[in-house]
């Protein structure tokens, strides 16, 4: 029975992910299945360049798979993160910074895979700005057989003592596998609750350089 095929809101899906593979077999066969399942909806992938760990298990599954990938990696992580040959296009920039502006400006969406350290800080921070009302894009975590039950759990907590308001709890979706988790961005809906708006950010934000602001949220 042929499948049919829905029309996504999306064109490329950024995702974070550890440049290792993990310990457990259900890491990596989650990082194909997204994949997979990104190639079954026609999406390219944006992920950070690397060609090691999970990185390269979705990247390189997407490519096999006929889909664009758009590589994004700091000139000063080519050696450690990069062995062997990388798939798609890969784009070299100065830091860390500009890595994680470049893989917003280009995507429409994100989803963290099971990660550590790095895919932890660029995961908060996609959510911050959305909670800052910097971008509005949906985030996703891929909760591979419960990984990321105890950060869900400190969100919880950090709404019921009054750090997060309920309806930003509601920033980030999550789901066990791929498919249910990519349903939820297709049908995610932004609750605007005390976010700045985006020409107001523009005008007023300081921290940040007001191009590179004009590229993330774009």
């Amino acid at each position: 029975m042929e499948q049919v095929l829905m029309k996504s809101r999306f064109k490329r899906v950024c995702v974070f992910c550890g440049s290792s593979s993990g310990k457990r077999d259900c890491y990596r066969d989650a990082a194909v299945e997204l994949a997979e399942e990104l190639v079954s909806r026609k999406l390219d992938l944006v992920y950070g360049g690397g060609s090691i760990g999970l990185m390269g298990l979705v990247s390189q599954a997407v490519h096999r798979g006929g889909g664009k990938v758009l590589g994004i990696i700091p000139r000063t992580l080519m050696g450690k993160e990069i062995t062997g040959e990388t798939v798609g296009e890969v784009r070299v920039v100065a830091d860390m910074h500009q890595r994680k502006a470049e893989m917003a400006r280009h995507s429409d969406c994100f989803i963290a895979l099971p990660g550590g350290y790095g895919t932890l800080e660029e995961l908060l921070e996609v959510i911050t700005w959305a909670q800052l009302g910097i971008h509005d894009k949906p985030v996703g975590l891929l909760n591979v057989d419960g990984y990321y039950n105890y950060l869900l759990t400190f969100i919880d907590k950090a709404v019921d003592d009054g750090f997060i308001r309920p309806s930003q709890r509601h920033i980030i979706v999550s789901a066990p596998n791929a498919k249910e988790l990519v349903q939820k961005l297709e049908e995610y809906e932004l609750v605007h609750d005390g976010a700045i708006p985006k020409a107001r950010w523009e005008v007023e934000q300081v921290g940040l350089n007001a191009a590179l602001q004009a590229e993330i949220a774009r």
